[in-house]
């Protein structure tokens, strides 16, 4: 079970491979994963002793990339590389997309892992991965009991990506200039400076814009990430930080995205995760007459 430690709580420091007596820990729940929490009041003894606990938390299953459905389950996949990125912390190793015929997940590899580097088109048998859940997108995160076995076959990679063509009818809350959480594995949007995890953090910028399309007969939900954002609004993130810096106020970014993009008709690529579909690609199409418009955002209404 995930434990943390307040660095409030000014408790000793915990050591890797020790057992511990912990009295007065308070529990917590996110989306179904629990926790525990140290706090002030957190009497911790060291004990001399040893302690029986699985590697894995559990025997791992056999699993397809389209059977991934909850998170903290151990897992076996056969997958191949189909993308590496540029790893945004020094704690992570690699990070990049596995694919097989029924589909792409997101992977991590911790740089404390000591596991051998994968490489863009390898395929892999992968045991022991453990599964994540971020607002309804699956991911799995590759640790020290993680076995990588290189195949000498290649994979059909099957394509989860949909298409959705209408009108941008509204831009959610949640959107232009944000702050992550720049803790370790936890990439969660702050709230007034506080993650739901971690507490009053210094937050990391980044830039989003979760919009609604609506093609007619349904809205999609659609998130444009920092790099989609810059490519469709012309805003760069360091512009949209001296945009706030200027008006003292990070409201001013999604205000100036709306009224750039908000009526427009646009067609968006890219996989679903959730109730999302992530816009890896998309084409600006032309606008609706003013009957349209009123008409789509009426509905949206």
């Amino acid at each position: 079970m995930k434990f943390t430690a307040w660095a409030t709580s000014d408790l000793p420091e915990l050591e890797e491979g020790s057992v511990y007596r912990l009295e007065n820990v308070v529990t917590d729940e996110y989306e179904g994963r629990f926790s525990v929490k140290l706090n002030r009041t957190t009497d911790i003894e060291e004990l001399d002793e040893e302690l029986d606990v699985p590697e894995s938390g559990g025997a791992s299953e056999e699993r397809t990339i389209g059977e991934v459905d909850a998170p903290e389950e151990w897992i076996d996949l056969t997958a191949k590389v189909t993308q590496l990125w540029d790893p945004r912390s020094e704690s992570v190793g690699q990070v990049g997309l596995l694919g097989d015929p029924t589909g792409t997940i997101k992977f991590t590899k911790w740089a404390k892992s000591d596991l051998p580097e994968l490489e863009e088109g390898g395929v892999y048998r992968l045991s022991n991965l453990v599964t994540d859940e971020w607002e309804g997108r699956f991911s799995v995160k590759l640790n020290r009991t993680t076995n990588i076995e290189e195949l000498d076959e290649d994979i059909e990679v099957g394509d989860d990506a949909i298409a959705v063509e209408g009108a941008l009818v509204d831009i959610q809350r949640g959107s232009g200039l944000i702050k992550r959480c720049p803790e370790e594995d936890c990439t969660r949007v702050l709230q007034n400076g506080r993650c739901s995890e971690h507490g009053e953090v210094d937050g990391e910028f980044d830039l989003r814009i979760k919009a609604v399309i609506d093609d007619g007969n349904e809205v999609h939900e659609t998130i444009f990430d920092e790099e989609a954002t810059e490519a469709l609004t012309g805003i760069t993130l360091s512009e949209a930080k001296e945009m706030a810096m200027d008006a003292l106020d990070t409201t001013v970014v999604a205000d100036e995205i709306r009224g750039e993009i908000l009526g427009s008709y646009y067609r968006v690529e890219g996989p679903t995760f959730g109730r999302y579909v992530l816009a890896n690609d998309f084409e600006r199409l032309g606008g609706p007459v003013d009957a349209e418009e009123t008409l789509i955002k009426a509905r949206s209404l």
